[in-house]
């Protein structure tokens, strides 16, 4: 397939929190809601996956290995964006751009000197795709005293906003996150982390059973959930009683967080069950902090298909209709991909792609680095 001047084709990649691999959507934004032309995941090989772990919440990593993991996740992402070029039948002409979310090594947004760091180098990418690039999302906005994050909401509220209702989005990646979408538009759109999403249970399930992640909930619903250690997590962690907007991120909720307030006589399921729950309350807890609770709560991220965890959710805000973005035209498992073409495409026409009512920002800007082909 060759350009089409009928089409606004733009590639989205995002590689999250829970360091599970890469999401890749090729969008064509000429249409509402947007065309997803090609979607599919990419798993991180194991050692490559250690490697990113290992890095995130090391303390002393190495100069040298980070800079090389740089180069090497460049090189996945553009084998990444060829073949799916290919299984699409698109050519390099029909793309506008691509937007690299890249992989967050580190997002520190409030000490003194606040900083994030997302490799996965865009020049190599643009090299070896032959389609320019966009990269760097976070530190713009951050230079404008914002927290860099979550840069999500901007995009929900161009593609899920109702005039008819007040809605909010629940993404649950490695770390859970709300997006506010008032039906006025008038009032703010409010965007936060609630805490952990799977990134505590996946690396407990990983730990004592081999599996990246708990499918469907299974291990958790045959646990039980320690009322006393739920208890503990919540009560002994200050973010949770921060007030909004707030981010957080996997190098702060990670198994040095975990490990230390674990008794070692607990059963594992019974662990597991108590984790799916601190996502659940803290999410619950999130939306009761809202102007006003949504009658429905649209969910998307890889927690959509926990089945415990939505169940759990669904006892929590029983006031709300918990449902899937499917219901809004847009497969849950990609909408951060998509997300992230949006916000290339917005770089690529000189348009803002940050809410300062959401990252605290000083103002609105363009968001990225652009890295043209040649």
């Amino acid at each position: 397939m060759q350009d089409d001047s009928s089409s606004d084709i733009y590639i989205g990649l995002m590689s999250g929190t829970s360091l599970d691999g890469v999401d890749i959507a090729i969008v064509d934004f000429a249409q509402q809601p947007p065309n997803l032309i090609h979607c599919s995941s990419h798993p991180y090989e194991q050692s490559l996956r250690q490697r990113i772990r290992e890095i995130t919440i090391s303390g002393t990593a190495s100069l040298d290995k980070l800079c090389q993991l740089d180069v090497e996740l460049g090189n996945t992402y553009a084998q990444i964006v060829n073949r799916s070029l290919e299984a699409a039948k698109l050519d390099i002409a029909a793309i506008h751009a691509i937007g690299n979310h890249g992989q967050t090594i580190r997002h520190s947004p409030d000490t003194d000197l606040p900083y994030t760091l997302q490799i996965g180098d865009p020049n190599i990418i643009a090299a070896k795709t032959g389609i320019t690039t966009v990269g760097d999302f976070r530190r713009k906005d951050m230079a404008l005293g914002g927290q860099g994050a979550p840069l999500a909401p901007a995009f929900h509220r161009f593609v899920f906003s109702s005039a008819d209702s007040d809605r909010a989005i629940i993404n649950i990646g490695g770390i859970a996150n709300i997006t506010y979408l008032p039906a006025d538009p008038a009032s703010d759109v409010i965007g936060f982390d609630t805490g952990p999403g799977n990134t505590l249970s996946d690396f407990w399930i990983n730990r004592h059973n081999g599996e990246t992640w708990d499918k469907q909930g299974r291990w958790a619903q045959s646990g039980n959930i320690i009322d006393k250690l739920l208890e503990n997590l919540l009560g002994n962690e200050a973010y949770f009683q921060r007030a909004l907007p707030k981010t957080t991120g996997t190098e702060y909720f990670n198994p040095e967080w975990l490990l230390p307030q674990l008794d070692p006589d607990l059963a594992s399921e019974d662990v597991q069950a108590t984790l799916v729950e601190l996502t659940a309350i803290t999410i619950a807890r999130g939306i009761g902090q809202l102007p006003s609770i949504p009658v429905e709560c649209f969910v998307c991220g890889g927690g959509v298909h926990n089945h415990y965890l939505i169940k759990r959710l669904q006892q929590a805000l029983a006031d709300c209709q918990i449902l899937s973005t499917n219901q809004l035209g847009l497969d849950p498992d990609y909408v951060e991909a998509v997300a992230f073409a949006w916000l290339a495409r917005q770089s690529m026409n000189r348009q803002a792609g940050n809410l300062p009512t959401v990252t605290r920002a000083s103002s609105e800007t363009l968001l990225g680095g652009i890295y043209f082909q040649q």
